[in-house]
C-alpha cells in the first residue's frame, strides 16, 4: 500500500522528474491528437483535468487489475504474441482485469487471450486522427487527447505489473512504475519481466552501472522483480494478488488523493496553473539530470559543475531538480558564474529540498506535474549517471522525439564509462527485437567533457 505521508522521507526524492516532455509548438500542430502539451496555452489546462476526471473515473470501476506493457511492433507469429496471449487468458479465466495501451503486438495478444477467456479486457490508447489504435479484443476503453494524461492513466496503481519486450516507451512505463514504488507514489505490487533474453542486459546495466557507478539504486529492488520465460510462470506471481482499493477512495493515503478525489482534481488545476506561469518567465533553457548520489569533489560532480559554469557564461538558463549531487552541481557552476540557476523540486509536509545554489524555484506536490514542468522550456537535455528517476526522464524523451510528438532537440548522456553499455542495449532492442528503429540508435551524443556538451548544445 502507498506510504501515509509521514512515512515519505524526502531524502528519497527522485534525482529527476517524472511525467511526459511538453513542448511549446507551432499553432498549426495544436490541431493533432496525441500532440504535447502547450504551457503558453494556459486554457488546456481545462483539457487536461478534463482528462484526469474521466480518466480517474474510467479507472475506478474494475477490479484485480493487472497492466501488461510491451512492444506493439512485435508480431503476431512471434513467440513474445503467443506468451501474451497465454497470459491473457490465464489471467481472464481466473478472474482478472487485463489492462493494456489498447494497441497492437503485445496489447493486443493480451487483450485478445483474456477477451476468448471470458475476462474483462480494457484499453487505454491515444487519439490519432489517421489511425484506428484499438484492438478488436478490447472491451472497455478510453482515449486520451494528450499522452502526458494518457501515461498517467496507464501507469495508475495496478494489483502487478508484467513488462514484455519492447521498445523506448515500454523503457519509459518501466522505470516510472518502479521509480515510483521506490518513493512511494504506488503500492509495491508484483513486477514481472518477460523474456530473459531481453531484460537480462538491462538488469546487468542496473547491477553494474546504476548501483556500482552511481550508486543510486539498490540491488534489493532488482532482485523483488519476478524474471520469467512463460506465461505459466509469470502467472504464477501474480495470481495470489489481492484487490487493493482504489487509489482515489475518499479514505485513501496516497498523496494523489488525500482530500478525496475531486480535491485531487483542484489540486492538480492549481499546480499545473503555477507550473505554467513559472515557466513563462523562463528563455533560453538546459536541463541536467543525474543522480542526488554523486558527492562532491567527484569527477562527475566538478564536470557538472563546469557544464553549469559553460551554461551561465554563454548565456543559457540551468535547470536541475533542485537537489543535491548532480543538480547541486550544474547549479552550483551557473550560479557562481553568475547565470540563472533554478530548481523544479518536489513540495513536502517539511519544506522543499532546494540546494544553495538555486535563485529560482518551483515546487510541486504531484510527480507527474513537477515532471511535465521541469521538461518544459528546454534547449537541450544533459544526462549524467543515475538511477530510477534519470532512466525513466531518458526513455519517456526518447519516446517523445522517436514518435516525434516534440521536436528533436539534443540529448546528451555524460560519461561513456556509464552510457556505453546502454548504447549496446539500444542495439539489442534494434537487430535482435525491432522494438526500435535504425535511426533511433541516433537520438543521444555521448560525451565526457564539459566542453562537448556546449558544444552539441550550441
Amino acid at each position: 500500500m502507498p506510504k501515509k505521508k509521514s512515512e515519505i522521507n524526502p531524502s528519497q526524492i527522485s534525482e529527476s522528474a517524472n511525467v511526459p516532455l511538453v513542448r511549446s509548438l507551432p499553432p498549426q500542430n495544436f490541431t493533432t491528437a496525441g500532440e504535447a502539451v502547450n504551457f503558453r496555452d494556459s486554457w488546456r489546462i481545462f483539457r487536461i483535468i478534463s482528462e484526469f476526471i474521466d480518466g480517474y473515473q474510467f479507472l475506478s470501476k474494475f477490479k484485480k487489475e493487472v497492466t501488461i506493457l510491451g512492444s506493439a511492433r512485435l508480431p503476431k507469429n512471434g513467440h513474445y504474441y503467443k506468451v501474451a496471449e497465454e497470459l491473457g487468458w490465464l489471467l481472464g479465466k481466473n478472474g482478472f482485469t487485463t489492462i493494456t495501451g489498447g494497441g497492437p503486438g503485445i496489447m493486443e495478444a493480451t487483450n485478445k487471450g483474456a477477451f476468448e477467456a471470458g475476462g474483462t479486457t480494457v484499453g487505454i490508447n491515444i487519439q490519432l486522427p489517421f489511425e484506428q489504435r484499438i484492438n478488436p479484443y478490447v472491451k472497455e476503453s478510453v482515449g486520451f487527447f494528450y499522452f502526458f494524461t494518457r501515461k498517467v492513466m496507464l501507469t495508475s496503481p495496478a494489483d502487478a505489473f508484467v513488462f514484455f519486450p519492447g521498445g523506448f516507451g515500454t523503457m519509459d512505463e518501466f522505470f516510472e512504475v518502479v521509480d515510483f514504488m521506490e518513493l512511494g507514489f504506488m503500492q509495491k505490487v508484483p513486477v514481472v519481466l518477460v523474456g530473459k533474453e531481453f531484460w537480462e542486459p538491462l538488469l546487468k546495466f542496473l547491477r553494474l552501472n546504476s548501483s556500482g557507478i552511481a550508486h543510486s539504486i539498490s540491488e534489493d529492488i532488482i532482485d523483488s522483480w519476478h524474471l520469467v520465460d512463460t506465461a505459466e510462470d509469470a502467472y504464477e506471481f501474480i495470481k495470489n494478488v489481492e484487490d487493493a482499493p482504489s487509489e482515489c477512495a475518499v479514505s485513501s493515503d496516497n498523496i494523489y488523493c488525500q482530500g478525496g478525489s475531486d480535491w485531487r482534481v483542484f489540486r492538480i488545476m492549481a499546480e499545473l496553473v503555477d507550473g505554467f506561469e513559472f515557466l513563462t518567465k523562463l528563455k533560453n533553457d538546459v536541463t541536467i539530470f543525474g543522480t542526488k548520489s554523486i558527492l562532491p569533489g567527484s569527477s562527475y560532480y566538478n564536470v557538472a559543475y563546469e557544464v553549469g559554469k559553460l551554461l551561465a557564461k554563454n548565456g543559457f538558463t540551468t535547470i536541475t531538480g533542485g537537489g543535491p549531487g548532480v543538480m547541486e552541481a550544474a547549479n552550483k557552476g551557473a550560479f557562481e558564474a553568475g547565470g540563472e540557476s533554478v530548481g523544479i523540486n518536489m513540495r513536502w509536509e517539511k519544506g522543499e529540498r532546494v540546494n544553495n545554489y538555486v535563485t529560482k524555484s518551483a515546487g510541486f506536490f504531484f510527480p507527474f506535474v513537477r515532471k511535465l514542468i521541469i521538461t518544459a522550456p528546454s534547449k537541450a537535455f544533459v544526462f549524467f549517471p543515475g538511477g530510477f528517476g534519470t532512466l525513466h526522464q531518458l526513455f519517456e524523451l526518447l519516446t517523445l522525439q522517436e514518435t516525434k510528438k516534440s521536436p528533436v532537440v539534443p540529448i546528451i548522456l555524460v560519461g561513456s564509462d556509464f552510457w556505453k553499455p546502454m548504447l549496446e542495449y539500444f542495439h539489442i532492442l534494434y537487430h535482435d527485437f525491432k522494438t526500435i528503429g535504425l535511426t533511433d540508435q541516433d537520438l543521444v551524443k555521448v560525451v565526457d567533457r564539459a566542453d562537448d556538451v556546449l558544444k552539441y548544445i550550441k
